[in-house]
């Protein structure tokens, strides 16, 4: 099956779930879809049922390095917030035999096994990582000015300090601000470091 069948096959049984009014939540659907996928293509690829053993205690997000873990939690984060679920995404890209852009990474080093094993809590445990003054990080042009992957102006990285972090609240939402300052002086706030620009920053690696 491919998967628009396999998205056509388990919309039917949400279908009939909903008709003797048992209705799923988005959640369960999203469960049940990334199971059936991650089941089909280990089939495919002739691979085993991982065995629960210490490799399980680990969390698999340490044997990336800093720049791939902040590619694929900025990954994920877009694609939670188009409300999809990441590894199907993945699982989709892989069952086509597509292109993953920046995530083939993944596919090419670590493989379905590594995929299987990320858990939600396993994310959690990076997202968790809040900055705090005096952390080291660096932060894009994109902050200041127009960038292109492509265009005149392509994205540079240059390494701060954070000297301030500070939360504004705007009705029920609350967002982070934060001050960094450079190597050279000059102080600069970024707003929503978390939300709206949090793909402009990112940790050092020293």
């Amino acid at each position: 099956m491919n998967p628009s069948e396999i998205d056509a096959a388990l919309q039917a049984a949400f279908s009939q779930c909903d008709k003797i009014l048992c209705p799923l939540s988005e959640k369960q659907k999203q469960i049940l879809l990334q199971v059936v996928v991650e089941e089909l293509i280990g089939v495919a690829l002739g691979i085993p049922e991982p065995e629960n053993g210490d490799s399980d205690r680990t969390n698999p997000l340490a044997e990336l390095t800093s720049e791939q873990r902040r590619v694929l939690l900025q990954f994920v984060k877009e694609q939670e917030r188009e409300n999809r679920p990441w590894k199907i995404k993945l699982l989709n890209d892989w069952l086509n035999n597509q292109d993953s852009g920046e995530m083939q990474f993944i596919r090419d080093r670590y493989g379905f096994q590594w995929l299987n094993r990320v858990q939600p809590v396993h994310l959690a445990e990076y997202y968790q990582l809040k900055l705090k003054v005096g952390d080291r990080i660096e932060v894009s042009n994109g902050l200041w000015e127009w960038v292109q992957e492509n265009g005149p102006c392509s994205r540079e990285w240059f390494p701060c300090t954070v000297v301030g972090v500070s939360e504004t609240a705007e009705g029920e939402r609350t967002y982070t601000n934060c001050i960094i300052r450079f190597d050279n002086g000059t102080e600069y706030e970024i707003q929503g470091i978390y939300d709206w620009n949090s793909f402009n920053w990112r940790w050092t690696n020293n």
